[in-house]
Order: structure tokens, then sequence, then C-alpha cells
């Protein structure tokens, strides 16, 4: 998975150049697949303010990008569309880095409760279709400081 990292990273610096990111940090992160490995460049959510505001108010996300919200300790987790704009695919995460349960295609502008269905570290936020696109299933590998390694 390094390889690919390193090909993010020249990417990355680009990326947090510019004055338009919305993020504090943005970092790369990479989901290994029975067909392959597809990296991310992805917002972080860390403090409780980034977690509130989430993706909410805007009006594209582009393939290949998204939102990283940790929630540590690892705990259930219900998430919700309220003001955000575009469909997304939520991608709860373990602590261990496996991929715990995809909910595709949410309902934008939606108050109706997504839950994590177990115990999750971090929720991966991308554009709705991202997981049927690049085949991400749970129980498959993500590769990211925030999740520990076993």
């Amino acid at each position: 998975m390094t390889s690919s990292l390193a090909a993010a990273s020249a990417v990355l610096f680009i990326l947090c150049a510019n004055p338009a990111a919305q993020a504090a940090s943005v970092q790369p992160l990479e989901i290994a697949t029975k067909s392959g490995v597809r990296v991310f460049l992805v917002e972080m959510a860390t403090t409780e303010e980034e977690k509130t505001q989430g993706l909410m108010y805007r009006k594209e996300l582009p393939d290949g990008k998204g939102m990283l919200f940790d929630f540590s300790p690892e705990q259930q987790i219900s998430m919700w569309m309220k003001n955000t704009y575009i469909p997304l695919d939520m991608i709860f995460i373990r602590a261990d880095g496996r991929i715990l349960r995809i909910a595709e295609n949410t309902e934008p502008l939606s108050t109706k409760i997504i839950s994590s269905g177990g115990l999750a570290r971090g929720v991966l936020e991308v554009i709705a279709g991202t997981a049927q696109k690049y085949g991400i299933q749970p129980g498959d590998r993500v590769a990211h400081p925030l999740f520990n390694k076993r």
C-alpha cells in the first residue's frame, strides 16, 4: 500500500498549498479491496466543530476525495444528512482498520439516523456510488494513521 501513498504525497502537497482547502488537515487514506488499492485524499474531522459541520452545505465532492471523522475511542456512531446537499457513502471503520459497515447512497437533507451497527473508530464519507464503483466492502482494510494495524 505504501507505493500508492508516495504517489498521493505529491498531490497532497499541491492540495495543501491551495488556500481554498476547507479543512485544517488533508491526508491520504488507502482502502485495500479484492480488486486493488484505492487512494483517497481526506479532510480530517477531529474537533467537535469539524465533526458537527462535516460536509454540510457543500454542493460537490470530487471522486477520490472525502472526509474522515475521528470518533476515538471506538464506539457506536450515529450520523445524519441534515444540511448535506450531496448524497454520500458512509464507510464505518473499526479501530483495527477493517470496514464494519457501509451506508450507501445516503439521502441528502435527511434527519434519518444512520448507525454504525457496531463499534467503530471512524467514518469515511465519500461521494455516493464510490463503494460500488471501487468494490469497497465490509471487511476491507483501511490504511491510515487513525487505525491500528493488526
